[in-house]
């Protein structure tokens, strides 16, 4: 039976809301070109832009080079500096070399694959995420894709991927957000996914926080450090947007090339699962991966709001993930003016829009920057979630993603739309970076 689109008069927030977790039928039809596949990293030659860093700002977080053209470089360099660490997949994204992931194998599959030259690196059964991980070694005389192909050709019905790398792309709040009453629970939680952060920044060294990762090292991380402030971060003229949340924050990096890989940010989901932490901030982009779906699913199924940034590679750029899953909370960021990022990505994943540019984020090592970019938008959804939503559970979190819903400020086509999803929240959690310079004055 064919499934009747929406129309603009059957497209409620609400009912909307319901569709992205897959829970009625109503669908939305996006542009053929937002459609989830498989996406292709292009490297093309970027265009470079002067420098304009803002007055008594030390440094800027949106960077020289436009941000659609960020990823690319990333990734070139990436590769460029660590050829015996990494390799590119047959699409172009980085991943780990002569890695591949396992999901769920039979122990006649991971037997048969050692007996065909596979080594077995890392194995780690999850069952928060109902996924037992192997990480295995691809032998000496193939080369990756090829070893990918061989596994398969052993067990037809295996799910295996590549070890692939996934990178990092104003009134101060109060109880009311987007007129929206908020509650203050003091137990309140929420999760980020993400690189290191600087506890002794005085954003953040009142803040409640609990770290996992890289053997209890602290790393902090220019990125990390940002999106944790957005969350937690609390000053005298700069807040977070759920300042009063304790913060689960997971290291995935951990300051090493190789980090950011599939295997340590699926382990990162099943420890949020593990303390049930219901709304998780994911603020990385990368390629699909079957390792990464399951651990997404997963999570949502057991009552979890994944809230990712959609990337900054451009509206007419394959879609990215882990936002592209179905039921996780896609986000795009807008100018103050509210317009979308000109860089940002479009389609179907948008499910929300947040103030994404010239916000005051903290700084590694002190001080303020001014961020740009939908790594910037995503944490202020994911805190505003984070209220309504203590605990994870299924329709508890339908719940609090229809009641963000009702309260999203509708911008662009009626509607929900491809470019601003169902609209615009946490326009007023924005804290312009001007603010936080008068009072370093």
């Amino acid at each position: 039976m064919a499934v009747e689109p929406c129309t603009p008069s059957r497209r409620s927030a609400r009912a909307l809301a319901l569709a992205a977790l897959g829970l009625v039928s109503c669908v939305w039809q996006a542009p053929a070109h937002a459609q989830l596949r498989l996406p292709q990293l292009n490297l093309p030659t970027p265009s470079v832009l002067p420098q304009r860093p803002l007055p008594a700002l030390p440094e800027v977080l949106s960077t020289a080079v436009p941000l659609q053209d960020l990823r690319t470089n990333t990734v070139r360099e990436l590769l460029r500096r660590n050829p015996d660490a990494l390799e590119a997949d047959p699409r172009g994204e980085p991943m780990r070399r002569s890695e591949l992931v396992l999901v769920s194998p039979s122990q006649a599959t991971v037997d048969a694959a050692v007996r065909s030259g596979f080594t077995v690196l890392r194995e780690q059964t999850l069952g928060e995420l109902e996924l037992r991980q192997v990480v295995v070694r691809t032998p000496p005389d193939s080369g990756t894709a090829e070893a990918l192909a061989r596994l398969r050709a052993i067990d037809p019905q295996l799910q295996v991927d590549f070890n692939h790398l996934y990178t990092r792309s104003g009134d101060t709040p109060t109880g009311r957000v987007d007129g929206v009453a908020a509650s203050h629970v003091g137990s309140r939680r929420v999760g980020l996914i993400d690189s290191g952060i600087d506890r002794r920044h005085r954003a953040l060294r009142s803040a409640r926080v609990q770290t996992w990762g890289c053997n209890a090292a602290d790393l902090p991380s220019a990125h990390g450090t940002a999106v944790a402030s957005l969350l937690v971060g609390r000053d005298a003229a700069f807040a977070g947007v759920a300042p009063e949340s304790m913060l689960l924050a997971a290291d995935v990096y951990c300051d090493q090339a190789t980090g950011g890989a599939v295997d340590d940010i699926v382990q990162a989901m099943a420890w949020l699962a593990r303390e049930r932490v219901a709304v998780i901030n994911i603020s990385l982009v990368g390629p699909p991966n079957r390792a990464l779906e399951h651990a997404v699913q997963a999570l949502i199924k057991r009552g979890h709001l994944l809230v990712a940034a959609v990337g900054n590679d451009g509206p007419a750029a394959p879609p990215l993930y882990p936002a592209s899953y179905a039921g996780v909370v896609g986000v795009t960021g807008v100018l103050p003016s509210r317009r979308v990022l000109p860089e940002a990505a479009q389609g179907s994943q948008v499910m929300f829009a947040a103030p994404g540019a010239e916000l005051a984020v903290a700084r590694t090592g002190g001080g303020y920057l001014s961020a740009r970019g939908t790594s910037y938008a995503a944490p202020l959804v994911a805190g505003l979630l984070a209220e309504w939503l203590s605990t994870p559970e299924p329709a508890a979190a339908v719940a609090a993603l229809a009641r963000l819903a009702d309260a999203a400020q509708d911008l662009g086509a009626a509607g929900r739309d491809p470019v601003y999803g169902l609209g615009l929240v946490g326009e007023g959690a924005r804290i312009a970076p001007e603010r936080v310079q008068a009072q370093a004055r």
